[in-house]
């Protein structure tokens, strides 16, 4: 089961909403009715008390036998009723959408048996049974029965039921991916897990309720936004009250339906009815791209992240060094070095290893030899000497660091030429790692090993500087190499050696100076600086330290993804303040259509407002009110998919969205009600 295939990106057009989405988002927008639900939502809690009164007017005046103006007053209680209504289905739809994540993440669920482990005796339970610190086993074929680390063996897992990715994963106890994560399943070997979570607290568990956007907490810009709108609405309501004493006073006929219309029409009900759709919807988009946001808050906060920590293997870099040349020193032949650098290798498995024996073979025709047939004895490498080799017919064979080998020939009486030092800085200079090969405690030459840069990383990189972002790489490359591949990619800054210590320094000085940061992370060494990153991402390969001390977890475990996170938040703030700009600026059509509809007939002069040429006072209150209606299911689309995000500095963002969300609010208002307008007067109704 697939959470999402990445089929559509979060700035393109997303397909039609299925209709179990749809029909279930109908009813419960009338639920939202309830002024229990709408008072987290001021606006059209304003609205929807404008409709109650309006409504029992109606019926008062029904009573009473008042019927002149019942018909008009009905038309204005029906579409403010609908407004209310059209605001809440877009909350409803952004809503089910997170729901129905929710559905398909249950479905991963069923009745898992767990190998409880008590000493040797091992007990078949109930997962549900399970607590934190149980020891499980889990062999192929087995769902693993919840949250955990791999405390003893290797296998693999396929974790396609969380991230969506078919390819299998390794687990395995010690290092950064020893983490599991319940639901998944065992292809091959076995594992012995520590339960680190207990029933209703796992990772599944929480990726259930935070994709239920319901449970979605309003972010501290969303809370502000609300409190202005909120005051804008108040100085609005002040407004039209006294309106109903100029009126007196002017001896005009303004009735109580009209003036609900007038504040309808002029308090910022578009964005307000669209306010909290954007926010769940930008929490959606995250999680389509497979990233899941622990809080509303961490996705806003990457909208506003002006420093970007990267770590370089993986995420600048491709990740797997690769031998580009032999370098041998004076008076060694190449095909002497390449044929010692090649059996030092053999049993090598790594990617780097293997381009060792490849360039061999390519440039010298040194075909891989039979390890067997050789009787070599081979000595992997060790993190404590940095060095593996082979010894095989009287050879000694041996590869390794440049202060690694030095120590080595230190410490069996000889020294390392400076001719080799001088090979390998120039290789580190140039952002290489050099590996020097000696055979019988003579340094034959140096390997060069070339850490490629991703393509297209360097024009990503200076997108983000234009939008005033600054990229640093964090690496544990020495400071020569580092500067060099950070030269090639394009980044601003890099941090080289880099120690769990330093990450954090680092962290806190940028933000001690104003600025927001973000970093990604896998290791539980990655933890605090994670922690105190505004924005932490933690690969789900990583440690269970590395996810709970970040604000966001990458399902498919791709280090690059923080650059499409902050594209995300991004997008979040830009639909929110281009939807907030329409709202405000179509405002304005609605204030030329009413405003000389209810005094013309008093002030004959003010009909040289009436620059729409609306047919009657009581059409041109209607098409105000119908169109303020109808723009808000017309947008909602727009507040679901997001405002196209393109990586320009604020000052472009905001020209642009002026221009076009400015003038376009203040466009289409009038062409709206206009036509609207044309339509009553058509069919009757006004």
């Amino acid at each position: 089961m697939a959470i999402y295939k990445g089929d559509y990106p979060a700035d393109k057009q997303m397909p039609t909403l299925p209709a179990e989405i749809i029909i279930p988002a109908l009813g419960e927008a009338f639920k939202k009715l309830n002024p229990l639900s709408l008072w987290r939502n001021p606006v059209m809690l304003i609205v929807e008390a404008g409709a109650l009164l309006i409504t029992l007017l109606i019926i008062k005046n029904l009573l009473t036998g008042q019927v002149d103006t019942i018909g008009f007053n009905l038309q204005i209680a029906i579409w403010l009723w609908i407004t209310v209504w059209f605001a809440n289905l877009a909350e409803a739809v952004a809503e089910g959408r997170g729901k129905a994540q929710a559905a398909e993440l249950r479905k991963t669920r069923s009745s898992v048996i767990a190998k409880k482990m008590t000493g040797s005796i091992v007990t078949e339970i109930a997962a549900s049974a399970l607590r934190k610190g149980d020891l499980v086993k889990v062999e192929a074929n087995d769902i693993i029965p919840g949250d955990g680390e791999v405390v003893e063996g290797i296998a693999s897992v396929d974790e396609s039921a969380i991230t969506g990715e078919s390819a299998p994963v390794i687990r395995e106890s010690g290092g950064d991916h020893s983490s599991v994560t319940g639901g998944t399943r065992v292809l091959s070997d076995w594992i012995i897990v520590r339960i680190t979570a207990d029933p209703g607290e796992t990772f599944l568990d929480r990726m259930i309720h935070l994709v239920e956007a319901a449970k979605r907490q309003k972010t501290p810009n969303e809370i502000a936004l609300t409190i202005l709108l909120l005051g804008l609405s108040i100085i609005f309501l002040i407004v039209v009250v006294s309106l109903e004493s100029f009126a007196v006073y002017s001896d005009a006929q303004v009735s109580i339906p009209v003036l609900v219309a007038l504040l309808v029409c002029l308090v910022p009900t578009t964005i307000g009815g669209l306010l909290s759709a954007i926010g769940i919807a930008g929490m959606d988009r995250l999680f389509k791209r497979n990233v899941l946001a622990m809080s509303g808050r961490a996705v806003e906060a990457a909208g506003d992240v002006d420093v970007l920590l990267l770590d370089k293997t993986g995420t600048i870099t491709l990740g797997n060094r690769m031998a580009t040349e032999f370098v041998p020193a004076a008076g060694v032949e190449a095909e002497r070095l390449a044929d010692a650098a090649q059996l030092s290798s053999l049993a090598d498995e790594t990617p780097e290893g293997r381009s060792i024996v490849v360039l061999a073979k390519t440039q010298y025709g040194l075909r891989e030899r039979d390890i067997l047939e050789l009787k070599a004895r081979f000595v992997p490498f060790s993190a404590h000497t940095r060095m593996s080799g082979v010894t095989l017919e009287g050879r000694e064979i041996w590869k390794g660091a440049v202060d690694a080998i030095e120590t080595y020939l230190q410490s069996q009486g000889r020294m390392l030429s400076p001719e080799i030092k001088n090979i390998a800085n120039g290789m580190a200079k140039n952002g290489a790692t050099p590996l020097v090969v000696v055979e019988n405690l003579e340094a034959l030459g140096v390997i060069n090993l070339k850490d490629v840069v991703k393509g297209g990383i360097k024009e990503r990189f200076a997108q983000l500087r234009r939008m005033g972002i600054k990229t640093i790489m964090i690496t544990g490359d020495n400071p020569l190499t580092a500067a060099a591949i950070a030269a090639e990619a394009g980044v601003d800054d890099f941090l080289a050696e880099a120690t769990p210590e330093a990450k954090l320094k680092l962290i806190r000085e940028h933000q001690a100076q104003g600025h927001l940061v973000a970093m990604t992370g896998d290791g539980t060494n990655d933890a605090p600086a994670l922690a105190q990153a505004d924005v932490g991402v933690a690969m789900n390969s990583g440690t269970q330290a590395a996810k709970e001390a970040s604000n966001m977890v990458d399902l498919d475990s791709n280090p690059t993804k923080l650059i499409e996170v902050v594209e995300t938040g991004k997008q979040l703030l830009m639909t929110r303040g281009s939807l907030t700009t329409f709202s405000i600026a179509n405002d304005v059509a609605k204030y030329f259509a009413i405003i000389p509809a209810i005094f013309v007939e008093t002030y004959p002069q003010l009909g040289i407002l009436n620059v729409m040429g609306l047919a009657t006072p009581q059409s041109a209150v209607l098409s105000a009110v119908i169109f303020n209606a109808l723009i808000i299911i017309a947008l909602i689309p727009l507040a679901l998919r997001g405002v196209a995000y393109r990586p320009l500095g604020a000052e472009a963002i905001l020209k642009r969205n002026l221009f076009i969300y400015g003038l376009g609010g203040l466009l289409i208002p009038f062409m709206g009600i206009k036509i609207i307008d044309l339509l009553l007067v058509i069919v009757g109704i006004a």
